[in-house]
C-alpha cells in the first residue's frame, strides 16, 4: 500500500514540476484562461506534494528506526529505536487517509462563489412562508461563516415569505459547502394559515448555482437588450424617481439540446444602475454556465448509486418535520432532533456529514 501510494504520488510530483514551469511560460501567461486554471492546478498539487514529502520521510524514519532495532546490539539503543517505532507507526495511517482525501479529484466549482435561488413549491401560501423560513436559514448559516449575502431579486408571498427569491453569496470554498443544499425541502407542520389545527406537508425548491468567471462562457454582449425602470419598495427619496432598475433579455442557443431560449433577467439589488447591470451580467453568465455545466452533472449522476451533491433539483432531499421537532435528509439516513436551532442557521453538522459521505463515495470510484 505505501509503495503504491507513493508512485501515485510521484506522478502528480512531476506533473508539480511540469506546471511550475508552465506558468512562468510568457505563452501561458498571455492565455488568461489557461494561466487561471493552471495556477490552481499548482495551488492544489502544492498541499498535496509537501504531504508527499512528509509521508515519506516519516517511512524513511521508521524504515531506519526498524533497520536499528534489527541490528544494533546496544541495548539502551535498541530502546530508543522501539520508542521512536512506537510514536511514528501511529502516525502513518492517519496520514495516508489524510492523502487519499487529497488525492481525489477536486470538483473545479468548489471555490467559487454562488448564486442560490429558492421557490414555494405545494403548498401555496405556506410554502412561499417556508421559503422564506429557508432564507434566513441560510442567511444566518452565512453570517456564521462570514460569507456575505445580496438578495438580486424576489416576489413576496402574500401571507408572507417569498414565492421566488433570488440571491448570492460571496465568500471561500461557498459552492463547495453549499452544494448540498440542490433539490427539495419538504416541511411538515400546522401552517399559520389553517384554522383546524391539522399538519400540511408542503415544499420549496433550492438551486445551488456556482458563480461563472468571465471567461467560463461566451455571451455576445451586442445582442442583449436592456430596459430600465423604477425600482419599487422601501428605499429612500430616489425609489420611483429614477429608473435604477435593470431588465435584460438575451436569446442564447443551448449547445446540448439546440434549442434558443429567451432569456429575461430583472435586477433592482442596488440604487446605482451600472452595478445592477454588472450584477445582472453576472447573473446571466451564471444561468448559462449552469445549463451548460448540467451534462457533466447528469454524468456523474449516471454513474453514481447514490447521489449526495449531483445537482439533481427536483429530488427531495430534507424533511423538516415541526410537531416532532426532526430533521431528516433523505440521501444519507441523517436525522436530528435539534429543528429550532438547524432553522437559525446551524446546518454545519448536516453538511459535515453529507460531506462525509461524498467523500467515501468518490474513494471508492478512484480506487483508494
Amino acid at each position: 500500500m505505501n509503495n503504491t501510494l507513493l508512485q501515485r504520488l510521484d506522478g502528480l510530483t512531476s506533473r508539480f514540476e511540469e506546471i511550475k514551469t508552465l506558468i512562468s511560460d510568457p505563452a501561458v501567461v498571455a492565455d488568461m484562461k489557461r494561466f487561471v486554471k493552471l495556477n490552481k492546478e499548482y495551488s492544489d498539487l502544492e498541499r498535496i506534494v509537501a504531504q508527499r514529502n512528509a509521508y515519506a520521510r516519516l517511512l524513511q524514519e521508521i524504515a531506519d528506526a526498524r533497520e536499528l532495532l534489527d541490528h544494533e546490539q546496544d541495548a539502551d539503543m535498541r530502546e530508543m529505536a522501539k520508542a521512536e517505532l512506537d510514536d511514528l507507526l501511529p502516525k502513518v495511517e492517519p496520514m495516508e487517509e489524510e492523502i487519499k482525501l487529497m488525492l481525489i479529484p477536486a470538483d473545479p466549482e468548489d471555490n467559487k462563489n454562488v448564486i442560490m435561488e429558492i421557490r414555494g413549491g405545494t403548498g401555496g401560501d405556506e410554502a412561499a412562508i417556508f421559503a422564506g423560513d429557508l432564507f434566513r436559514m441560510y442567511s444566518k448559516y452565512c453570517e456564521t461563516k462570514g460569507w456575505k449575502t445580496a438578495v438580486s431579486s424576489y416576489t413576496e408571498g402574500t401571507a408572507g415569505g417569498y414565492k421566488e427569491i433570488i440571491f448570492s453569496v460571496t465568500g471561500e470554498k461557498v459552492y463547495g459547502t453549499l452544494k448540498y443544499e440542490s433539490g427539495v425541502h419538504r416541511v411538515q407542520r400546522v401552517p399559520a394559515t389553517e384554522t383546524q389545527g391539522r399538519v400540511h406537508t408542503s415544499a420549496a425548491s433550492v438551486a445551488v448555482l456556482p458563480e461563472a468567471e468571465a471567461f467560463d462562457v461566451e455571451i455576445n454582449e451586442g445582442e442583449i437588450k436592456w430596459d430600465t425602470f423604477r425600482s419599487g419598495g422601501a428605499g429612500g427619496q430616489n425609489v420611483n424617481k429614477v429608473e435604477s432598475g435593470v431588465r435584460l433579455r438575451y436569446v442564447w442557443k443551448n449547445p446540448v439540446t439546440g434549442v434558443a431560449e429567451d432569456i429575461l433577467i430583472e435586477c433592482t439589488e442596488t440604487r446605482d444602475q451600472p452595478k445592477n447591470k454588472e450584477r445582472a451580467l453576472a447573473r446571466l453568465r451564471s444561468f448559462i454556465y449552469d445549463k451548460e455545466h448540467q451534462k457533466y452533472l447528469d454524468d456523474i449522476a449516471s454513474r453514481r448509486k447514490t447521489m449526495v451533491s449531483t445537482g439533481d433539483r427536483s429530488a427531495k432531499i430534507r424533511t423538516y418535520n415541526y410537531p416532532q421537532g426532526r430533521i431528516t435528509d433523505h440521501r444519507i439516513n441523517y436525522t436530528i432532533y435539534n429543528l429550532s436551532a438547524f432553522m437559525d442557521g446551524d446546518i454545519q453538522d448536516c453538511i459535515d456529514h453529507l460531506i462525509v459521505a461524498e467523500n467515501a463515495e468518490r474513494m471508492k470510484e478512484s480506487e483508494l
